[in-house]
């Protein structure tokens, strides 16, 4: 299950989204996809996780982190208050476009972050974080490829 859900939202549905507004109203292809890519994986996703987070944070601490212990969860907490701000303003740069660029910023920083942190990190690698990983990497590149291009346009 959270194979599809990132697949969703890191990929499915931001790509499916440049898609269908490029083919159906044209435009910048660039700006459609910081637009998509930033609403789905900074709004949607990292305001999601963080709802997860700070409402089960049991769900984070024992599957992604593999930490039975409970005094973990205010700290999960934390993280998802952190996730929800992120995904606040991912989510209102899609009303609001001026806020785009900031958004793919900081929620590119979060996911370049954690990717490194998943690919540093000491112990066992279970199925989730190598998923968490990859998919942290890869919208981290596709947010930073955006806001260069952006920067170099001027």
């Amino acid at each position: 299950m959270y194979f599809i859900i990132i697949a969703l939202f890191l990929l499915i549905l931001p790509g499916g989204s440049v898609a269908y507004e490029f083919s159906h109203q044209g435009g910048d292809l660039i700006a459609l996809i910081g637009k998509w890519f930033t609403f789905w994986a900074v709004g949607a996703r990292l305001g999601i996780a963080g709802l997860r987070q700070t409402f089960d944070p049991g769900y984070t601490a024992r599957e992604i982190f593999e930490i039975q212990e409970t005094s973990a969860y205010p700290i999960i907490q934390e993280l998802g208050f952190a996730n929800i701000s992120m995904g606040f303003v991912g989510a209102m740069s899609l009303f609001i476009p001026p806020w785009i660029q900031a958004a793919a910023l900081v929620g590119g920083l979060y996911y370049l972050l954690a990717g490194v942190k998943h690919v540093v990190g000491r112990g066992h690698r279970n199925a989730e974080r190598t998923i968490a990983m990859v998919s942290d990497l890869f919208i981290a590149v596709v947010l930073g490829l955006y806001l260069a291009a952006t920067y170099m346009r001027g």
